[in-house]
């Protein structure tokens, strides 16, 4: 067979398996892009409000929407034990809406459950969009997100989005008022631990705790990030972060919804 048309039979070949390729394995186009988009509306930043201190604004954490639209879930610890005696200083909730704009709602604190590190707060005005509760068991290796405002307002109030595995899921007890970090230390004298809790193989900051951890197909809510590893001072974990946070299981902001 002449070698032009060996090779125009091998090219008609060739485009045969491929075509069969492209119909047996269709591409599948990533659903965090999406996700993201439909989740973002969703998460708020929550502070504190004192118009005679600069800045006004002092961001605690990240909260996320839920049910009707006027619920905020957090963390525990995000919520300040007190506010200032002058009255000047009230609990506050602010809402990114593109570019360096944000709204900003007074909230009150409805439930708490400080042995979980869970707050939920109620705000003023219109609702907002929620996010799904996820059902669905979560198992180790799976993959997921997390979306908050690593370092604070430092890096400005747009929304962060971080992808990282469930890397185990381990009994643990939370150290009270520092619970959104832990040393090597305080790992060991808490494995005797009270309740299962999500560890992830992704870096999360101060600023991520109290916003959610999402499943990645769906967008529900399968945890609530709440601790970072520090290998050293608290400074470290900004210069030299150890890449492992651990999040709360949903399950239990369900049974705080249910109180």
């Amino acid at each position: 067979m002449p070698y032009d048309r060996l090779r125009r039979a091998f090219g008609q070949m060739l485009a045969v398996v491929l075509t069969v390729l492209a119909l047996a394995f269709p591409a599948i186009a990533s659903p965090l892009p999406d996700m993201i988009q439909r989740v973002k509306p969703s998460i708020v930043a929550v502070g504190t409000f004192d118009r005679t201190r600069s800045p006004a604004f002092g961001m605690r954490g990240t909260g996320f929407v839920l049910g009707t639209g006027n619920v905020i879930a957090t963390n525990a610890h995000v919520i300040p034990e007190s506010l200032s005696a002058s009255g000047s200083e009230a609990l506050v909730v602010r809402i990114p809406s593109g570019g360096s704009e944000s709204q900003q709602r007074t909230a009150s604190l409805i439930e708490i459950d400080k042995s979980h590190d869970l707050a939920l707060l109620k705000i003023e005005g219109p609702p907002l969009p929620p996010i799904s509760l996820s059902k669905e068991t979560v198992r180790e290796g799976q993959e997921v997100a997390f979306i908050g405002f690593p370092i604070g307002a430092v890096l400005g109030l747009t929304p962060v989005t971080h992808r990282a595995i469930i890397s185990a899921i381990t009994p643990i007890a939370l150290p009270g008022a520092t619970a959104q970090q832990l040393t090597e230390k305080v790992i060991r004298r808490l494995k005797s631990g009270t309740f299962d809790i999500y560890q992830l193989d992704g870096t999360a900051y101060p600023g991520n705790s109290g916003g959610p951890l999402l499943n990645m197909d769906t967008g529900e809510v399968i945890g609530i990030i709440n601790m970072v590893f520090v290998k050293g001072t608290k400074e470290s974990s900004l210069s030299q972060p150890s890449g492992i946070s651990f999040a709360i299981p949903v399950v239990y902001l369900r049974e705080l919804l249910g109180q």
